[in-house]
């Protein structure tokens, strides 16, 4: 039982970090955020070689994107982040099983954190440890 709850614990910590580094990466979005509204107020630096600047519909687009794919990488950190939680505190064991497989998907780092979540979760006295029969 002490290992399970040592392997809870490193999970969540884990994940943590994880969430982190999601929420930071998607950071680099606010890149073209900051390149459409620079489209849009000054349309006269971002000319190309022709002089020509480009139409402000491009800015919006670049803002809407940029602020799209911000709001879905932090949101994604925070649901990573509330695994975390409920792996440390023992709760929502179907919640914490469905996001370390969506973690598979993230090659490399998310792939592993994702697969140990999985074996951890698959033990039967984890399961008894969430609350559930095992």
């Amino acid at each position: 039982m002490d290992r399970d709850a040592e392997h809870l614990n490193l999970l969540s910590i884990f994940t943590y970090i994880y969430a982190g580094l999601m929420a930071l990466t998607s950071c680099v979005a606010i890149i073209y955020v900051g390149l459409g509204i620079a489209m849009i107020a000054a349309p006269q630096t971002m000319g190309g070689p022709g002089g020509e600047s480009p139409p402000e519909a491009l800015g919006w687009i670049f803002i809407l994107l940029g602020g799209f794919a911000l709001l879905l990488g932090w949101t994604i950190a925070a649901l990573i982040a509330l695994a975390g939680r409920n792996l440390r505190r023992r709760r929502r064991y179907w919640y914490c099983f469905v996001i370390a497989c969506l973690m598979c998907l993230s090659v490399p780092m998310g792939t592993v954190l994702g697969v140990f979540t999985i074996l951890v979760l698959c033990r039967p006295t984890v399961k008894t440890a969430f609350g559930l029969a095992a």
